[in-house]
């Protein structure tokens, strides 16, 4: 049986190479395959290396994740088992990290909407947002998902919204042009992120749509992702990050509206590399290098609650924020209606040990008619439309905060202050996190 691992390298000129080529968009002039590297793994040539600084927490910044600084660099490789268990946590001193199959965090299709896109702005007080130029205009809005189709948005909107296809993103294999993807879970999260935002520039990066070749686990995994995220970090001092000499934004928002049903998906517990409650797998510290460079990560809770869980949570649903999902430097959605209840499938807290506890964050709003991504009448529903929709809120708020002013970690701790508490107790709880997210309260408090 073949695996596919992240496994981390020391630095050498075919993985600086092909990194570099990577962020440049040219093919790399030295092939990867030339690396050195443990006979035990077979290296995958269409994943291009991503330097990783020292490979931990204290040594991954900003400047030590580029192409010429690195010490080390991720590559995606074949491990020969005979079962995933088998893996072993590093081959020839090398450190081997899990590779799982991500999903959109999509459920309960079936039920009808409770609401509409219309009711959802009027609770997010939309109309006073925008009257105080708190719209998005300059502010980018990374869908990490199946990618957008912008026709559809055009017909929904009655105006095409603005998309960046210059710093999007297609991965290797995938032909599709930024915009230009199928209707699917993608562009109903760039929908649901222009309620609050609608001046934001768009960008597409559909991790969700692509493959990972061979393995013994066929489908998009965290590899996709991981290299997004990479891009996102090399553009960010070019295109993004405020006083660049290539400036073209105010700051970057991520939305992430996917994540891991389960833990079978990952590494057995115990495994030094398994991702789900592993605040040091390589993903996770690169999730975090980006967010502390300035950009605002945002990733949905899941869709594992008690009282309406998806099947694939077989289940489970104590523990269920995992992963990137329950990072500290992330802000984690869970969902509720229009009517404030919160939806029987919104991940509930604590999420899943070794990872932070105090997770979901906050609430949004969701399973309402918007979009119709997947149909005439169909909800946008799933933590998955909760994540954009306060993404929106997030970059409607950036039009005026710079995160030079405001870095993500201030203002996501002025969005739990300032949120509207439901649910038991005094404080944060696990249904609702710190309550329903109020841009509108959290702008006034930070004087826009």
């Amino acid at each position: 049986m073949r695996v596919s691992v992240f496994a981390m390298l020391p630095a050498q000129e075919p993985l600086r190479e092909s990194a570099a080529a990577s962020f440049e968009k040219r093919a790399p002039g030295r092939p990867l395959e030339t690396a050195r590297l443990p006979a035990a793994l077979q290296i995958d040539p269409s994943f291009p290396a991503v330097p990783v600084g020292r490979g931990d927490a204290v040594g991954m910044a900003l400047e030590s994740v580029q192409p010429q600084t690195s010490e080390n660099f991720v590559v995606r490789a074949y491990v020969e088992v005979d079962d995933p268990s088998q893996v072993p946590p590093t081959i020839e001193g090398r450190p081997v990290f899990a590779d799982p199959v991500i999903a959109p965090f999509l459920t309960c299709g079936g039920n009808p909407p409770v609401g509409s896109t219309a009711q959802v702005a009027a609770k997010l007080k939309v109309g006073a947002l925008a009257a105080r130029g708190l719209d998005g205009d300059g502010v980018a809005i990374a869908i990490m998902d199946t990618g957008i189709n912008r026709a559809h948005l055009q017909a929904k909107l009655g105006a095409a919204p603005r998309l960046d296809a210059a710093n999007s993103w297609t991965p290797p294999g995938t032909a599709t042009l930024p915009g230009q993807h199928p209707v699917d879970h993608g562009t109903m999260c760039a929908f649901d992120a222009l309620i609050a935002a609608p001046r934001a520039t768009l960008l597409d990066f559909p991790i969700l749509r692509a493959s990972a070749p061979g393995g013994a686990v066929s489908g998009r995994t965290l590899s996709v992702a991981f290299q997004a995220f990479a891009q996102l970090i090399s553009a960010w001092a070019v295109a993004f990050a405020p006083g660049g000499a290539g400036q073209r934004y105010k700051a970057l928002v991520v939305n992430n509206s996917w994540g891991i049903f389960h833990p079978s998906w990952d590494f057995p517990a115990g495994h030094p590399g398994r991702y789900i409650d592993n605040p040091n797998h390589p993903f996770t510290l690169l999730v975090g290098v980006l967010a502390r460079a300035g950009a605002d990560v945002l990733f949905a809770a899941g869709n594992c609650g008690a009282q309406c869980a998806d099947g694939r949570c077989q289940g489970r649903t104590t523990g269920t924020i995992m992963g990137a999902n329950a990072c500290a430097d992330v802000l984690t959605l869970a969902g509720c209606d229009t009517t404030d209840q919160r939806v029987g499938y919104s991940s509930q807290g604590p999420s899943i040990a070794g990872m932070p506890q105090q997770k979901p964050d906050l609430t949004c709003y969701t399973h309402f008619l918007g979009s119709e991504a997947f149909g005439a009448n169909s909800a946008d529903s799933g933590t998955s439309a909760a994540c954009p929709v306060a993404a929106g809120c997030v970059a409607a708020l950036r039009s005026k905060l710079t995160p030079q002013a405001v870095p993500p970690a201030m203002l996501f701790q002025q969005l739990r202050a300032t949120a509207r508490h439901m649910g038991p107790g005094a404080g944060w709880n696990g249904d609702y996190g710190h309550g329903i997210l109020d841009a509108d309260a959290a702008g006034a408090g930070l004087g826009v």
